[in-house]
């Protein structure tokens, strides 16, 4: 049930930064006419951000070491984007429409970074931001009772 949920939290905050991507990238795009890999590269590094920050606080509640997290996502992205950037090229050459290309990389991404993010990102810490909460509850109780 757990893991349920994860994928649910998680499918909802990607969800979120795939609107961002989506509405940053045809902005770019199709509106600005700024050629399809600047614009999607822009795209995608403003929805991993958001995407990282709420999945590291809400889904996995995570209180790992923040920069080494952002690493390993940096990681998994030094391959991801360049091989998004040019199967994007190339389908985009082909005459496939900018949003398909983009909807295509997101369902990739989406399904490649869950499990980047749950078996390497938070494999150790998942949870770790509740038990730090509990810890501070109890500690708090404790103190309360010795006062009173």
């Amino acid at each position: 049930m757990k893991s349920f949920i994860q994928i649910v939290k998680f499918t909802l905050f990607s969800i979120s930064a795939g609107i961002i991507q989506l509405g940053v990238s045809e902005i770019m795009y199709d509106l600005l006419h700024i050629n399809y890999w600047v614009s999607y590269l822009t795209a995608l590094i403003l929805s991993v951000i958001w995407n990282f920050t709420f999945n590291r606080k809400f889904t996995f509640k995570s209180a790992n070491n923040i920069p080494f997290a952002m690493f390993l996502v940096l990681c998994y992205y030094a391959v991801f984007t360049p091989a998004s950037t040019a199967w994007g090229y190339a389908m985009e050459k082909a005459g496939v429409l900018g949003v398909l290309v983009t909807v295509f990389s997101m369902v990739v991404n989406f399904v490649t970074e869950f499990l980047w993010q749950k078996f390497v990102v938070f494999r150790n810490s998942e949870n770790s931001a509740v038990d730090q909460e509990e810890q501070t509850f109890k500690k708090i109780i404790k103190i309360a009772k010795e006062k009173f």
